[in-house]
């Protein structure tokens, strides 16, 4: 695991001191990714520079160091991550001739992009990982990220040089960074709560997509080419779901069992400490599981715990942990040792990034770092095997909207928004009980007006994507700007008939991949954590999609065949549970302790001068937030997310941020 860094500079006005010195400058503003050696390789004439930190997993010699030189000369290599089937990679590299000097994933990567090329290595490797490959004879940069999006790759050419890195502070620590907010960017953060790729907060600066690579010639234009698939998810899910596995329950349990457990032993092999996540639920209870079967010692489990009840899993997690007998460390945490991680954020996250879960992320990635250097996670689970409890909803809610005249709808709609917030208050409670049982992302009145944004839409798809957002379009808190439509690209869904299927496909590649995925890699990346990911194997993924919904009558959310593998391992008894989310309750603390923070950035008059958002919208929601009225916390986090953002980065620059 690493953090990465460089740029192509067309100009090639640079010597090959500054290149190395600006090489490591970038690389060592992701120290945190690599605590354990840093390095560059520059081609002055050429006008690159690879830069690398490194934090030793496998071969902890020297000989696994970056950059790293392919035996040929033909390709050097920096990359971040891990490359699960590095071993039998090795093993057709030695049939072919190749001799090793270590033993690392990296040597191996190098090698076998010098035997196979580019598209070779990407079809054949299973991993997370971004790299950067520097083709020496063509004069190629060559960029690519992992198949779900594991491990981030920004990059974005400023004047006539292309910067990469891992995170955007890397970028940011080349002088010909210019930091300009993207405000086509800001307006899908402030609806999804996260910037989806491929753009990025800044204007001109991209995520690479999963599963995507990019090549960039040192004789081209800037402006070309765009990335390239090299996997397709949709493709993928497509034929799994015309080619479904036709087997028993019995059958199908078998066979995810002996895929994760395969998976599960390829991200064991690491040369330093290594453990868990626990929840107690059924994804990382699943995974532990399999790991403890595997592991000739008690595989050593972390959960973090709060005295709320709503939010406290420990508990459970614990139980499991005494039943499949690992070494488990539980750390309850207060809610002022949570709070203390707020001013971090900024800092960890790099880019706003408005998911409240981001905080207790960070805090088991702090308690297992004391004691492993890797941990396994479930992270995965819900979106391959259907766990959240929104399918249905949408699912439900879409039937009975489809039995409404479109013009009805439009005349609830209307007077639902124009109802002041406390008259609607209590027909929510009867409303949305009756029609969306399972949201709970804005409570009281405020959960009308978000099933009023519901009713407005035209299909499941459109329902689905607006279910995903924090805000109505009909109100944007983006200043001047209305937020993005709700619909995805038409091109975005699969063509998959099940509409659970559907909803789980977009979570799969948008949701997955630029939240729940960026979170854990920045919140564990902090503290030197490499975080691995079982389910997101490219066989048990597949798998996943080939399979029902449902299985002997049980409905959507009950993920029965990882239900069904954990039960060879586990009692029913310690997990049947209703789903928790992993939160802290953000709700109450905007009332309460944090009022004062969040009264400062949410103040009106600096909001207008500012020019970011809208300040009438925001301080009607936050005053009724206050006062009780409704639960805007999930659409005020993301706001306050990017005004700390903002703060801290004029705090941290001389350079202004532009607001053009």
């Amino acid at each position: 695991m690493c953090g990465i860094a460089g740029f192509l500079d067309l100009a090639r006005a640079t010597g090959e001191a500054e290149l190395r010195a600006r090489a490591l400058a970038m690389a060592d503003a992701v120290a945190h990714r690599g605590p354990d050696a840093r390095g560059a390789w520059v081609d002055a004439a050429a006008g690159i520079a690879l830069g690398s930190r490194r934090l030793a997993i496998i071969d902890l010699s020297e000989l696994g160091a970056q950059p790293m030189r392919s035996r040929d000369g033909r390709f050097v290599l920096v990359h971040n991550g891990e490359i699960y089937n590095f071993r039998e990679l090795a093993a057709e590299l030695r049939a072919l001739g190749v001799v090793f000097r270590g033993r690392s994933d990296t040597e191996v990567l190098v090698e076998a992009l010098a035997r196979w090329g580019v598209d070779g290595v990407l079809r054949r490797v299973n991993g997370m990982f971004a790299l950067a490959a520097w083709e020496v004879g063509t004069r190629t940069l060559h960029l690519a990220r992992d198949r779900f999006g594991e491990k981030p790759l920004y990059y974005g050419w400023c004047g006539d040089t292309l910067l990469f890195g891992s995170e955007l502070k890397a970028l940011r620590a080349h002088p010909a960074f210019p930091g300009e907010v993207d405000r086509e960017a800001l307006a899908l953060y402030l609806r999804r709560g996260y910037v989806p790729a491929p753009h990025s907060i800044y204007r001109g600066i991209r995520k690479l997509p999963p599963a995507s690579r990019l090549a960039i010639r040192a004789d081209q234009p800037r402006d070309a080419p765009a990335p390239v698939e090299y996997w397709s998810a949709s493709e993928t899910a497509e034929r799994a779901a015309r080619a479904p596995f036709r087997g028993g329950e019995a059958e199908a349990v078998e066979e995810l069992e002996r895929r994760l457990s395969r998976a599960v032993g390829q991200r064991m092999v690491a040369d330093v400490p290594l453990g868990a996540f626990l929840s107690g639920g059924i994804d990382s209870s699943t995974v532990v599981a399999l790991m403890q079967r595997q592991s000739d010692r008690p595989v050593r489990t972390f959960t973090i715990g709060f005295s709320e009840p709503e939010y406290n899993e420990a508990e459970q997690a614990k139980h499991v942990a005494a039943h499949l007998g690992t070494d488990h460390t539980e750390l309850y945490v207060t809610p002022r040792e949570a709070m203390a991680v707020i001013p971090r954020l900024t800092e960890i996250y790099d880019e706003p990034f408005g998911d409240p879960s981001e905080i207790p992320t960070f805090l088991v990635a702090q308690l297992a770092r004391r004691a492993v250097t890797v941990a396994l996670s479930g992270d995965g689970g819900d979106e391959l095997f259907g766990g959240y409890p929104r399918y249905g909803a949408v699912h439900h809610l879409a039937r009975l909207v489809g039995t409404v005249p479109a013009p009805a709808r439009r005349l609830v709609v209307a007077a639902i928004r124009r109802a002041p917030v406390r008259a609607l208050d209590a027909a929510s409670r009867v409303v949305v009980a009756a029609a969306l049982p399972y949201m709970r992302r804005a409570g009281r009145g405020g959960q009308l007006r978000r099933v009023a944004a519901l009713l407005d839409s035209d299909g499941l798809e459109a329902m689905y994507a607006r279910y995903m957002t924090y805000w109505d379009t009909a109100v944007s808190p983006a200043n001047g700007r209305r937020l993005p439509s709700p619909l995805d690209p038409p091109g975005a869904w699969p063509d998959i008939r099940d509409p659970f299927k559907r909803m789980m496909f977009m979570d799969a590649v948008t949701y997955l991949p630029d939240d729940i995925l960026a979170k854990v890699d920045r919140a564990s990346m902090a503290v030197s954590l490499e975080v691995r990911v079982p389910l997101l194997d490219p066989e048990v993924a597949a798998f996943a999609w080939s399979l029902p919904i449902r299985a002997r009558g049980r409905g959507i959310g009950s993920k029965w065949p990882l239900r069904g593998v954990l039960a060879r391992h586990v009692p029913a008894a310690l997990v049947d549970r209703p789903k928790m989310g992993f939160g802290i309750p953000i709700d109450a603390w905007l009332r309460g302790p944090l009022h004062e923070w969040a009264s400062a950035l949410l103040d009106e008059a600096r909001l207008r001068r500012e020019g970011f958002l809208a300040p009438a919208v925001i301080g009607a929601r936050w005053r009724e937030h206050v006062r009780g009225e409704a639960d805007w916390q999930y659409a005020l986090w993301p706001v306050l997310m990017f005004q700390a953002w903002l703060e801290a980065q004029r705090t941290a620059s001389a350079r202004p941020i532009s607001t053009a």
